[in-house]
């Protein structure tokens, strides 16, 4: 359980960096960004995770790279869900997506490594 917290905690705080970085990409808030952290979660842990199995086929004729439009999209449907967490637009979207995947390898690589 608490290691469910931490990464819980840790995603948070990712996306709250991820706001900082990306136009358009809003946290209003710690309890925005906690929320936020839990509803992507659910969201790709449910429907992501059916639109993946649905879209392999494209997923390895793009070498991988249809998976951040899909992750794009769920983090568009979490916003629409989460007061306080609002993401304008596709392209935020996107590289909301892109950099909180690249967030999440850095902060795996360093709890592993650590």
């Amino acid at each position: 359980m608490g290691k469910w917290i931490a990464h819980w905690l840790v995603s948070a705080l990712c996306l709250v960096i991820v706001a900082n970085l990306v136009p358009g990409f809003v946290v209003r808030g710690p309890g925005a960004a906690l929320i936020a952290a839990l509803v992507i979660g659910l969201v790709n842990g449910t429907l992501g995770l059916i639109l993946k199995a649905l879209t392999f086929p494209l997923s390895i004729v793009t070498l991988g790279l249809f998976l951040l439009v899909i992750n794009a999209l769920m983090i568009k449907l979490a916003s629409l869900l989460v007061p306080g967490f609002e993401v304008r637009g596709f392209g935020a979207a996107f590289w909301g997506a892109v950099v909180l995947s690249l967030l999440n390898l850095a902060v795996r690589w360093l709890i592993d490594t650590g």
